[in-house]
């Protein structure tokens, strides 16, 4: 990589290093290499996060020290995601997300506080939390009265980033309740949201009938 360096930081060794081992065709595989060879260094995480390179900041995440992960800091990690593009910020949070704030009870119960952050990108990660307790098969908390009716009041009124956790939450709701599932499926058919997206083969669309259908199929299946 061009180890591009942000703010005027200057960058040690050890990370030049590290970004000399990075390029255009590293993948998030390669990335979770690099890693586990590091394990976690805050100090060096901070520094590949100074470059404002999306690649690096991938791998900042994965070496954070979850400790360390204040109210405070998260909000500066979230500023700084605002320079990417909309599809980049959106990977940061939902990385970060995954590999730091739901390893921690403190940083769960920050997430859990962001339903009505002021930054959309904590929203997100509020949301998708939610759905994230319903697809890996947890037990999810008794709050999906809760959930479907902010759902219904304020997801056509939300960013788009916010929109589709939102929607997604909806989705795992309507697959794993059955109880709630033809309230999901009429949430996707009023809003309309995605209906005319086109997704790959094999990937499921996230228009809410089209993805409760699919999905309540895979488990009847097994």
């Amino acid at each position: 990589m061009d180890g591009k360096k942000g703010a005027g930081i200057k960058i040690s060794s050890k990370a030049d290093s590290i970004l000399s081992q990075m390029s255009s065709k590293t993948k998030l595989g390669d990335l979770r290499k690099i890693a586990k060879d590091i394990k976690r260094d805050h100090e060096l995480a901070m520094e590949l996060w100074s470059t404002e390179e999306f690649l690096p900041r991938l791998l900042a995440i994965l070496i954070m020290d979850k400790k360390l992960l204040s109210q405070d800091v998260l909000d500066l990690l979230d500023k700084d995601m605002q320079i990417h593009t909309f599809d980049e910020r959106n990977n940061l949070m939902d990385w970060l997300m995954a590999n730091q704030l739901t390893k921690d009870k403190k940083n769960i119960a920050l997430m859990e506080s962001w339903e009505h952050s002021t930054a959309a990108l904590q929203r997100r990660a509020y949301w998708y939390y939610q759905a994230r307790l319903r697809w890996t098969g947890q037990t999810p908390p008794d709050n999906t009265e809760e959930l479907l009716s902010a759902i219904e009041a304020n997801i056509m009124q939300e960013k788009p980033e916010v929109q589709w956790a939102m929607n997604f939450t909806a989705g795992w709701i309507g697959v794993y309740d059955e109880k709630s599932r033809a309230r999901c499926v009429r949430i996707g058919e009023e809003t309309g949201l995605y209906k005319d997206e086109v997704v790959a083969n094999g990937c499921t669309p996230n228009y809410l009938p089209e993805f409760i259908r699919i999905e309540a199929n895979k488990r009847q299946d097994k």
